[in-house]
């Protein structure tokens, strides 16, 4: 019986890379990470591929780039859990001997899927994304064949075929018992606001609402929310009120994608001289310190966001360490906080 030759893209798939990045290391080309040179020709010798393997002189251990590469669409916030997130990450780092590099990208480098032109391959042992929502920057990142982790994603990207690392705050079962909530608390009317398709943690927030109106037998009514492509709009409370203006009819609640999202609705609400709570409730989600000294305070989702800083770093290390090893796709649990802005509810806090 023949025997099946071994190719460059069996090595390609063992290892998790492209084929691209197992051509550049047989054939001298271009600057791969000494770690996943090192995984390569050990799978090649374990399959016999034995036609370039025997060819490729030994070499002495590169030294090892010291350098992670932070690539971002938008630095973090205020109103982000990226504020706490990114001491804790490049803190663990440090520690580690790495020195974190962030690259804002622009949109036109996101659109050319183009790497910065201060980017340097080789001086990178590893890759961060947040707050970068395109999945084909993301798919071009991790082609690069660099220990990559996306701390958030794209929308749908939890469910998608990644050659990374995805570590995310817990969405659904927060947001699910926010809505479960205002429910109990008498509201039959709700909106969501926000873009589900902006991002992946948006996506599984709608899920959490949605899924709750499900349970309740509630409908779920798109004129009560506010879902326009995610832009500067939101920031807009003369925007906001406008949107609140064309609905038929006020809702009961509004569960908000995150804290910027709820406070500047309640700000809308105030100059419409509509109450919170007591004619509509609202909820955000981060748990932000400006969640806690609105009047009234805002209900949100508190997210451990130091704690993921590290975990992320953790995750990180390991993959430079071990870039064989299976991906793996981190929640992190959140904790929802019941503030002023909705209304107690007759059997306490759903669980």
């Amino acid at each position: 019986m023949a025997v099946k030759r071994i190719t460059m893209q069996d090595i390609a798939d063992a290892c998790g890379l492209s084929r691209n990045t197992v051509s550049k290391i047989f054939n001298g080309r271009g600057a791969v990470p000494e770690a996943t040179r090192r995984m390569v020709l050990e799978k090649a010798q374990e399959l016999g591929y034995r036609q370039l393997a025997e060819e490729v002189p030994p070499t002495r251990p590169e030294p090892r780039s010291q350098n992670i590469a932070l690539f971002t669409s938008h630095m973090p916030t205020d109103y982000h859990f990226g504020t706490f997130f990114l001491p804790a990450f490049a803190g663990q780092l440090g520690r580690a001997g790495y020195t974190l590099m962030m690259y804002q990208l622009s949109a036109e480098e996101v659109r050319q899927n183009r790497l910065p032109s201060n980017f340097a391959l080789e001086q990178t042992a590893g890759i961060l994304g947040i707050e970068l929502f395109s999945r084909s920057y993301a798919e071009m990142l991790c082609d690069l064949g660099l220990p990559t982790i996306f701390v958030d994603a794209y929308s749908g990207a939890s469910t998608s075929l990644q050659r990374c690392d995805l570590i995310s705050m817990e969405n659904l079962a927060s947001t699910l018992a926010v809505t479960q909530r205002v429910i109990a608390a008498g509201a039959t009317r709700i909106g969501f606001v926000g873009d589900f398709n902006h991002c992946n943690s948006f996506m599984e927030r709608w899920v959490g609402f949605s899924t709750a109106l499900k349970r309740a037998d509630l409908p779920l009514n798109r004129r009560l929310c506010i879902l326009d492509p995610d832009g500067p709009q939101y920031g807009s409370l003369a925007w906001l009120a406008g949107c609140l203006r064309e609905m038929p009819e006020l809702p009961d609640a509004l569960i908000c994608a995150n804290d910027f999202l709820a406070i500047h609705v309640m700000m809308a609400l105030k100059q419409l001289g509509v109450s919170v709570p007591d004619q509509v409730m609202v909820a955000g989600f981060d748990g932000t310190p400006q969640s806690a000294v609105l009047e009234p305070s805002l209900t949100t989702v508190e997210i451990p966001s130091a704690d993921i800083g590290r975990i992320a770093a953790n995750t990180l290390l390991a993959r430079i360490e071990n870039p064989g090893s299976p991906y793996h796709t981190i929640y992190v649990k959140t904790t929802p906080i019941w503030r002023n802005s909705t209304r107690e509810a007759p059997l306490g806090p759903v669980e």
